[in-house]
């Protein structure tokens, strides 16, 4: 499992659930977005997160599915390694990758082990 802790003074945002006339009209979960208090909104793959919590004054969500892979221009990113969901119940445009500027993020921690930001190694 993939933990994100989002910096201090962010919120969760999800849209309500919303049942289509249509069935095609719909392609997935409702969306879920982190807002910063600058303003700043960054939405989340919905469809992968399995908890999430704001009520400490900073918004915390854990992901399955999702790997984190490290740094890529001065960015966090992870990438859906699987499915949560039945294909039926996700868009066909589902991102594979998802990327967070270094400032929105506190810590990420995989399968309970903090992976970032790490320690610097002490050399003797």
């Amino acid at each position: 499992m993939l933990l994100i802790e989002f910096v201090a003074n962010t919120r969760l945002a999800r849209e309500p659930d919303f049942v289509p006339k249509l069935p095609i009209v719909q392609n997935g979960p409702p969306g879920t977005v982190v807002s910063f208090v600058e303003g700043h909104k960054v939405p989340l793959p919905t469809d992968q997160i399995v908890w999430s919590d704001d009520t400490a004054g900073a918004a915390s969500v854990r992901f399955g599915g999702m790997s984190f892979v490290g740094l890529e221009a001065g960015q966090l990113v992870f990438k859906r390694v699987r499915d949560l969901r039945p294909d039926a119940e996700l868009s066909p445009h589902r991102g594979r990758r998802m990327t967070l500027e270094l400032a929105m993020v506190a810590s990420i921690h995989e399968d309970d082990v903090q992976v970032w930001p790490t320690a610097p190694s002490v050399t003797k």
